[in-house]
């Protein structure tokens, strides 16, 4: 038995998909009945059989930060896919994504251990890869820091940390850093902002930019990972490094809008703060541009894939596939 933490992410919905597909025996978490319906719908996109599919998936209510819930979901589990995160850039959120994602994983690592589980898959973030000093591609022996690092990022890290100290005591594991993940139907978070961005027309992009890559390759790869003899490695999956103006540039002309022509200025991302902070105080919605959030814009790192590639043989897909048919989805629902 599989088990699937985060199934209803797009990660999570992309994985179970393709398990689905291949006739895995597969249970997957999921905490409210609303988030099973973005699933259902991200089957649809691939497939005019989704309701089957969905239906081969033994769907159990719980939480990673509730144990009862995952003593009865790690029950006959083999192996297990840990895609559950909360994903916030917010320093106020700190202490939610220190609970969720660093305890959580603990929590996930603790259940493995205890039930005999044979292979974790975590799925983390660049973000805890090292920023180089350089133009040098950063890789994943690169020296990671906390400085300049969002709180998001910080939180990952120490997940992983809850993951190698499975991997001490004889659990296999392996770790996946993606870049910006480029797939359809989750809007308001993630990469798909980017295609909410360039569907408005703004004239204007932020400097820098990141490495991305599909949630096709991502699955494919951590699918592959698991299949696998590879123990106590992490892989850093990225496609390409591209700024934001060329991904905005390319999911803009899949919609058949203009592309972003001006670069924003220092200033404006620092006025930009200052209204965020503002908005922040008036609404308690999370932060959006904060210092490290400007920082990373003007420092942007590339990063090197090269130790996925080798341990697989594997090529990644060009992206320009997983846009065309994320802007015309994104089209089909915002018509």
């Amino acid at each position: 038995m599989v088990l699937v933490t985060g199934g209803t992410g797009l990660v999570g919905s992309h994985l179970l998909l393709k398990l689905a597909m291949d006739n895995s025996k597969v249970r997957a978490l999921y905490r409210t009945p609303e988030k099973l319906a973005q699933v259902k719908r991200t089957f649809s996109y691939y497939t005019s059989d989704a309701h089957s599919l969905f239906n081969k998936i033994d769907w159990v209510k719980g939480d990673i930060l509730d144990i009862p819930s995952l003593k009865s979901a790690f029950q006959q589990v083999t192996h297990v896919y840990h895609c559950a995160a909360y994903i916030s850039f917010s320093p106020s959120d700190f202490k939610k994504l220190e609970r969720v994602n660093r305890e959580g994983t603990a929590n996930i690592v603790n259940m493995c251990i205890a039930e005999g589980v044979k292979k974790i898959c975590y799925v983390s973030t660049i973000g805890t890869i090292g920023r180089t000093v350089t133009d040098e591609e950063a890789d994943e022996e690169t020296e990671w820091s906390r400085q300049h690092t969002n709180p998001y990022a910080i939180t990952k890290y120490l997940a992983e940390m809850e993951v190698w100290r499975g991997a001490q005591e004889q659990l296999q594991v392996v770790i996946v850093n993606p870049g910006v993940i480029l797939g359809p139907g989750y809007w308001e978070n993630g990469s798909g902002t980017f295609f909410k961005t360039a569907h408005k027309g703004y004239s204007y992009y932020p400097p820098g930019g990141s490495g991305f890559v599909s949630v096709a390759d991502v699955i494919t790869i951590m699918v592959n990972l698991m299949d696998s003899d590879i123990n106590g490695e992490r892989f850093i999956t990225v496609a390409k490094n591209i700024s934001y103006k060329q991904i905005l540039d390319r999911i803009s002309r899949s919609m058949g809008k203009k592309p972003p022509q001006k670069r924003l200025k220092l200033w404006q991302l620092q006025l930009g703060k200052f209204a965020d902070q503002i908005r922040h105080v008036v609404t308690v919605k999370p932060r959006t541009i904060t210092n490290n959030t400007i920082y990373g814009l003007i420092h942007p790192t590339t990063f090197d894939s090269t130790k996925i590639k080798r341990a697989l043989e594997f090529e990644f897909e060009p992206l320009d596939a997983i846009i065309e048919l994320s802007a015309k989805l994104f089209i089909a629902e915002h018509s």
